[in-house]
């Protein structure tokens, strides 16, 4: 009898453990505004979440289920976040405890499964006097020209992915999040580099954005110019080259466009963002763009980068692209995509991981940069008020190289800045003759 008991009560305790819901693992990703804490789980979970005082811990309580992966370590230059504890105070639910740096406020969802990812909990973790909506990039201050009236030219620089979303990964396990944070990087080192112009980084790090977020972060720092950076991939790996994108209010231009449309704009899928925060008013957006020329000055913009890229490499196509992009729906900035080349191609890949590549297709862009503004000045603008360009030496420029950059000979260099010889002073302000 008392083995029948038994064995009835170990049948009966077998559907409650396979209830449990796995807790396969976590990461933890910091941006400038906040640290998220991502974590995959077998199944949907209920949760809650508790905030403790002296010292200042967060609690997070996970029902019906256990921790089977590992618990990640903290970078110690996290300014939120210390370290993580896990326990069960019943032996049936999941306590996860984070250990505090300051007091913070945590936002939490639920991710479904996608191409990449399973069921996902996400805590996003603020501190508690932030009460801004942009949850990245608040950290970049705004400029203030000290050269009077002038202004510099703000170019917004987005980095495709990061975080939890790497985009698309090459044959040889390169991940687009890597490659378009390295060329970006490079791209902005150029941009500040030259005078009448500065840089804001959408994101400077590894962690991800959200595509609407990042259109408002160049609308908040007044960017007269949105560069989108990826190297993504297609179904035939055969496809390469270089391509640049503008926003379609009419539909993409090709198969391979509506493609490429359809699965950038998935990405807030996979790098977790909250469902309700999805805004389809696209047509509002594309109306305001079509009066206001951004869609125009785009076209401009992005033909000025086709033909400069078309100088260090194959493209992909030889002519502007539109597709319907979330991340280019700015009302009020010129703004374009560009594909740097095709990770899915074994060849571009290898190309895409060389540093001295990075930095051509960052020139080129840079160049790109320089001949839109050379035909469409802004007023108000350093570029602008005198008709004349200038270059702040820096260490490591020739005077061959400034006169490749900016396509005139070392001698009329020479001339307009009264040089004898080719020495260059780092901190010294060249002016740039008409090419």
């Amino acid at each position: 009898m008392k083995k029948l008991i038994a064995i009835l009560l170990l049948t009966f305790s077998i559907p409650a453990i396979c209830q449990q819901v796995d807790v396969r693992g976590t990461r933890v990703w910091t941006s400038p505004s906040q640290t998220r804490l991502v974590i995959d789980v077998s199944g949907p979970v209920t949760h809650r979440i508790v905030p403790l005082a002296n010292p200042d811990r967060l609690m997070i309580d996970i029902s019906d289920a256990q921790l089977t992966g590992r618990l990640p370590r903290v970078e110690t230059a996290d300014p939120l976040l210390m370290r993580l504890r896990s326990g069960s105070p019943d032996g049936h639910s999941l306590r996860l405890v984070l250990d505090l740096k300051q007091r913070v406020r945590a936002k939490s969802f639920l991710m479904p499964p996608n191409e990449r990812y399973g069921h996902r909990l996400i805590i996003d973790l603020l501190p508690k006097t932030s009460q801004g909506t942009i949850l990245a990039g608040d950290g970049i201050g705004v400029f203030t020209s000290s050269r009077g009236a002038m202004r510099d030219l703000i170019i917004a620089i987005d980095a495709g992915h990061g975080g939890e979303d790497p985009g698309a990964i090459g044959p040889g396990g390169t991940y687009e999040k890597d490659v378009t944070l390295a060329i970006a990087r490079r791209l902005a080192t150029l941009v500040d580099q030259a005078l009448g112009m500065r840089a804001v980084m959408i994101r400077d790090g590894d962690y991800y954005v959200g595509l609407r977020q990042r259109t408002l972060l160049a609308h908040k720092h007044h960017a007269d110019l949105f560069l989108s950076i990826h190297a993504d991939a297609f179904r035939d790996t055969r496809v390469s080259g270089a391509s640049v994108y503008t926003l379609s209010s009419r539909g993409a231009s090709s198969e391979a466009a509506q493609w490429l449309a359809e699965h950038e704009n998935n990405a807030d899928r996979i790098g977790g963002i909250e469902l309700y925060e999805s805004d389809n008013d696209l047509n509002r957006v594309l109306f305001e763009l079509a009066l206001n020329g951004a869609v125009e000055h785009s076209q401009y913009a992005a033909e000025q980068m086709i033909a400069k890229l078309g100088t260090i490499g194959p493209l992909h196509h030889d002519s502007v692209q539109q597709a319907r992009f979330v991340v280019l729906n700015s009302p009020d900035v010129p703004s374009m995509l560009i594909e740097t080349a095709f990770i899915s191609n074994p060849h571009d890949e290898k190309r895409l991981r060389d540093p001295a590549h990075q930095q051509r297709i960052a020139r080129s862009i840079f160049d790109g940069i320089q001949a839109y503004f050379a035909q469409h000045p802004l007023p108000g603008t350093q570029l602008a008020s005198a008709g004349t360009r200038h270059h702040l030496i820096h260490r490591g420029d020739t005077l061959i190289e400034i006169a490749k950059r900016y396509d005139v000979t070392v001698r009329s260099l020479q001339n307009v800045n009264s040089l004898t010889t080719d020495r260059i002073r780092v901190g010294d302000v060249l002016t740039i003759p008409e090419s």
